[in-house]
């Protein structure tokens, strides 16, 4: 077999190592039209917990980052003044270009054919005469792959395109762990992913609003120009933002530019015809980087695909589907996990203004994630977390009473009942949740349903406002997606300062806990069945 791999990024080059591995009569041409030292961006992160099957598959990563990686194991929130401290996080990083010169040496060794500076025409795929002569085209050419475009049709891809700005410089400021750094200049709250990638840079990824960034006039560079010229303009002034929090220190640049994240996902990963084509890594799927996975999928990809072209040698369209069906469940499970990650990135300046900073930090960290889940993984932290809250209201978080208008109710757990239009909250009196005010002066509670989708989040918004010119005691919140739910309920809060009640059936008591102690609802609600249960695991 001949397969020939467009894109020599990490997933490229580790799918040619291991496809020459286990069977070195293949032979490999990976087409990069870079040159061998190009690498944008600064450094590649991973998790500890997800590296045992690409450790597994060949130790080319484990060795490059043991012999030339950063590792840490707390994440640092700093904010207003304060920096908070999480630990359980294992990490490891390393400089782009160093893995790259590491995954390049692996794959020449196994014998593939590197051949860096070449351009790979793919207007017309089916008559493309760069690959003829190759029985399999694996398209590793990125979020941007031509490939995938120019088979749009057959793949169907699709992009959703975040609304948060981000530019990706490095630093040569030494931070000592993955460090979230937030600080609200003059014209809005800006953030910054940092943590080091060698014994002397830093990567130094900075997130804001649209808003902000038009304000501070950080919207005039043309960011259609080819690759290579970095925004200066920007470099100068985030130097200045955040001068205290790196000692004074440099902002490196390398294609450092604004853009909008795009999360990919295609439907199809690879074609039979007209010629056989499969996408591997960014060019088939994305996934937040707060969630540190995207070359981590890549080289995932590049196992899978190589164990089913080795175990389906003979079946070239029954290897491409079990490729497929291998790598697909993890990748939606990451690009799910992302998502509340890539939204929180979103609202972050709200948040930013909203809550004291171990609140801030607590809300970060359990983005994705559960109180006892986290408190597995970081007892301090949720310890400490557990403490403020209840230095401030004398009780655990579900004990914790809240005054609701007319009377206080002694705990944050209200029973909604089985047509979801009443709520008791311990008094024994009901509290009418209606979808409409009232037209008599009564206590009551609004009810609003959230969208199966974000593209029903605007409407819900609206819905939500007019609510809050009605005066509700409340806001309860029902239906949705747990995401949809949580914004509603978020924004009940912290816009129009109306006690939010989120109503679902399916919660535990870990996942009570954690809504109410990260302050995304003042309230739960569920049947009597529900909360009973909660009783018993408390």
């Amino acid at each position: 077999m001949r397969i020939a791999v467009v894109g020599g990024g990490p997933g490229g080059l580790f799918f040619a190592a291991l496809i020459r591995q286990a069977d070195p009569s293949v032979e490999v041409t990976v087409f990069e039209r870079n040159r061998a030292d190009d690498a944008f961006g600064f450094g590649v992160v991973f998790s500890d917990r997800t590296l045992a099957g690409i450790h597994d598959a060949d130790p080319v990563l484990r060795e490059a980052l043991d012999t030339h990686g950063r590792h840490w194991d707390d994440i640092e929130v700093r904010l207003k003044g304060e920096r908070i401290r999480c630990g359980g996080n294992g990490m490891a990083a390393i400089v782009r270009r160093t893995l790259l010169a590491l995954l390049q040496e692996r794959a020449r060794d196994l014998g593939a054919d590197l051949r860096f500076e070449t351009e790979v025409h793919t207007d017309h795929l089916a008559d493309l005469a760069d690959l003829d002569g190759y029985d399999l085209v694996v398209a590793a050419d990125g979020t941007s792959s031509r490939i995938r475009d120019t088979l749009a049709r057959r793949l169907e891809p699709a992009v959703e395109t975040a609304t948060a700005k981000f530019v990706w410089f490095g630093t040569d400021y030494l931070f000592d762990g993955l460090t979230f750094v937030h600080e609200r200049g003059p014209h809005g709250v800006f953030a910054v992913h940092g943590y080091p990638i060698s014994a002397d840079v830093s990567t130094f990824i900075v997130e804001t609003d649209e808003a902000t960034w038009r304000a501070a006039g950080l919207d005039a560079f043309d960011v259609t120009r080819p690759p290579g010229p970095s925004d200066l303009v920007t470099k100068a002034y985030l130097e200045k933002l955040f001068a205290d929090q790196i000692d004074g220190h440099r902002l490196l640049v390398n294609n450092s530019r604004w853009g909008n994240f795009r999360t990919r996902r295609t439907r199809h990963w690879y074609v039979t015809e007209p010629r056989p084509v499969v996408l591997l890594g960014d060019a088939a799927h994305t996934a937040h980087f707060s969630v540190g996975s995207g070359t981590k999928m890549a080289m995932e990809d590049a196992i899978a695909l190589s164990a089913a072209l080795t175990k389906h040698a003979d079946d070239l369209p029954a290897a491409l589907a079990a490729y497929e069906a291998a790598a697909r469940p993890s990748v939606e499970a990451i690009q799910n996990a992302a998502r509340p990650s890539l939204g929180w990135w979103e609202h972050f300046g709200e948040y930013h203004d909203a809550f004291e900073p171990w609140q801030f930090a607590y809300h970060f960290l359990s983005r994705s994630i559960t109180d006892g889940r986290l408190a597995r993984r970081a007892p301090d932290f949720v310890g400490d977390s557990h403490a403020q809250w209840q230095a401030r209201h004398g009780a655990e978080p579900l004990d914790t009473p809240l005054d609701l208008g007319a009377g206080r109710l002694p705990g944050r757990v209200m029973l909604v009942g089985p047509d979801g239009t009443t709520a008791v909250g311990g008094t024994g009196e009901p509290l009418p949740l209606r979808e409409s005010a009232p037209d008599t002066p009564e206590p009551w509670g609004a009810r609003i349903t959230a969208p199966d989708d974000e593209s029903g989040l605007p409407a819900a918004y609206a819905r939500l406002a007019e609510f809050a010119d009605a005066g509700p005691l409340l806001v309860a919140v029902h239906g949705g997606t747990t995401y949809t739910r949580a914004l509603l309920t978020e924004r009940a809060r912290l816009r129009h300062a109306l006690p939010a009640l989120l109503v679902d059936d399916t919660l535990d008591r870990d996942r009570a806990v954690t809504a109410v102690l990260s302050g995304r609802t003042d309230l739960v609600g569920a049947a009597a069945e529900t909360v009973a249960a909660w009783e018993v695991t408390r």
